[in-house]
């Protein structure tokens, strides 16, 4: 009984930031006549406000609502994108709130960005490392070669969980330093709707949160596997 509630408690804490974030999304993506603006319209409006002039707005159907500091791009789903709902101009000033830090050459922005570069290149690098021990052990069984194994499969979903910590307070950042000043301070959103706008820029920090419990509860279960 007791290891059911443990199950149930592990399975609540990693995937109810997550389940909690597609709720709030979905609550406040209703079309709004009252909201004059789509997502793109707002982004676009903010950045010429803020004077950054050399970031885009683009569509994006297959990696979500991002901001690329590579190509300078706020990327939006189709629906906030196109839609005048509270969700989409939330969204969209949130990812404008990342444009900021690159515009501004925040520290936490670029330690991510970096660290995602490095990242893609250690997976590359653990990946080629199981192929080839996977290969080697077709014709030995030293127990060296497994050792390798393990290192670099630990090595991946350590990355991994290193590149979610840094990204939460970044995210935070661009909800709560950025976006939300810019929403109430220039009254794009009606004061009855300042609540439900906060609890879409948690969501949109929170669905990090998510990523990040769940790698470390990976991490924690293939070292436990390992210590038996």
């Amino acid at each position: 009984m007791h290891i059911v509630i443990l199950l149930l408690l592990i399975v609540a804490v990693i995937y109810g930031p997550q389940l909690w974030a597609k709720y709030t999304f979905k609550r406040y993506a209703k079309i709004r006549n009252d909201i004059p603006g789509n997502g793109a319209q707002l982004a676009r409006h903010l950045l010429t406000k803020l004077q950054i002039e050399n970031v885009s707005v683009e569509e994006t159907k297959q990696d979500g609502d991002h901001y690329s500091s590579t190509d300078k791009a706020v990327r939006l789903s189709p629906d906030n994108y196109h839609n005048n709902s509270l969700t989409a101009i939330t969204v969209a000033a949130h990812e404008v709130g990342h444009a900021i830090q690159d515009h501004q050459d925040d520290p936490m922005l670029r330690r991510r960005h970096n660290l995602i570069l490095l990242t893609h290149k250690i997976q590359q690098l653990g990946m080629w490392m199981l192929t080839a021990t996977f290969v080697l052990g077709l014709f030995s069984r030293s127990p060296i070669i497994g050792l390798i194994a393990v290192i670099a499969g630990l090595t991946v979903m350590g990355i991994s969980v290193v590149v979610n910590m840094v990204t939460l307070p970044v995210e935070f950042d661009a909800s709560f330093n950025k976006a939300l000043p810019i929403l109430f301070d220039g009254n794009y959103i009606d004061k009855k709707d300042h609540a439900a706008a906060r609890r879409i820029l948690k969501a949109a920090a929170y669905t990090y949160v998510a990523a990040s419990l769940a790698d470390l509860l990976n991490l924690a279960r293939w070292i436990a596997l390992l210590r038996r």
